[in-house]
């Protein structure tokens, strides 16, 4: 096992350097004059402009502007935005709102999309296993906007069942947009649990155990569904990293201060240190919930061993 994590601590590296090269790559393609966009409707002396240029390398060749920041990234330093605060203070007020955002989304998705696909898998065929099917394809097919401004309108607006937008003490008001982000996952996680108990339930180890008079339930609940979650464990650990990231929707509609939130407002002021900043770091907890899921292979199927 030691070994293993030492051979994917090292592939981290050129994955890292490459996903962040592309990265700098798109944010600083992006059309358009960032002093200007920072500016406004007032203009700027060329003194001004030339210092600030000056200050963020914006007249650098793209590959020594990407050697001068990830010098800084392995120091530590993720930049600063245009009004000089450095990323990393930005990170560390945003991410703790991000964090809960994800949890609870996490957890949301976890607990009612197992639950469902085992009540779909194990009675397959059935009421249960349609209405499962039916619903999580139609939640997987309506855009993740739609359903939030239907969430936003029906349970905050029109039965005022959660807040509208914006985060207040406790966790209250990160539920709704944690439904929200967590749905699609959910609706896949139903069907990937349940495809999968549906699959084991077929196997010869399956007929085995019942011959010798296991009980459903520990049939079930012991044996076919530790082997069942493989798939879905591995779609978990990834899914999480994607929560993270994936919530640039969620924050704007439901006016909630995160991660995903200062993206999309880096991304309007074209401010290129802020949004490399902030993904750098999600590509990080993507590689780390990656890693984390090859480990938990070995925990779930005895079979799998790392040399």
């Amino acid at each position: 096992m030691g070994r293993y994590l030492i051979r994917r601590l090292l592939q981290f590296i050129p994955v890292f350097v490459g996903a962040t090269f592309l990265i700098f790559i798109m944010v600083w393609a992006i059309p358009g004059d960032p002093i200007a966009a920072l500016a406004g409707d007032r203009v700027l002396p060329d003194a001004v402009r030339e210092q600030i240029r000056d200050r963020y390398n914006l007249d650098d060749p793209l590959l020594v502007q990407y050697g001068k920041y990830m010098g800084g990234v392995f120091q530590g330093d993720f930049g600063e935005d245009f009004r000089g605060r450095p990323v990393t203070d930005l990170l560390s007020q945003r991410l703790p709102i991000t964090v809960r955002l994800a949890l609870l989304a996490f957890g949301f998705e976890v607990v009612l999309g197992i639950l469902a696909g085992i009540l779909a898998g194990v009675r397959k065929g059935g009421f249960m296993d349609n209405l499962v099917l039916i619903s999580t394809l139609a939640v997987i097919a309506i855009p993740i906007f739609v359903l939030g401004f239907l969430a936003q309108l029906l349970l905050g607006v029109r039965f005022h069942w959660f807040p509208v937008s914006g985060v207040q003490p406790g966790l209250y008001s990160y539920l709704l947009p944690a439904m929200v982000l967590g749905s699609v996952s959910l609706a896949y996680i139903a069907r990937l649990t349940r495809t999968s108990l549906v699959e084991n339930l077929r196997a010869d180890y399956v007929r085995t155990a019942t011959s010798k008079g296991l009980s459903r339930r520990r049939v079930v609940g012991i044996h076919t569904l530790r082997n069942s979650m493989i798939p879905v464990v591995t779609f978990l650990a990834i899914d999480l990293g994607s929560l993270m990231g994936g919530a640039i929707i969620t924050e704007t509609i439901f006016n909630i201060p995160g991660l995903g939130r200062a993206v999309f407002e880096g991304v309007q002021r074209q401010e290129g240190t802020v949004v490399v900043g902030i993904v750098t770091f999600l590509v990080v907890v993507y590689m780390v919930a990656n890693l984390l899921v090859d480990v938990l292979y070995a925990v779930l199927d005895p079979r799998i061993r790392y040399e």
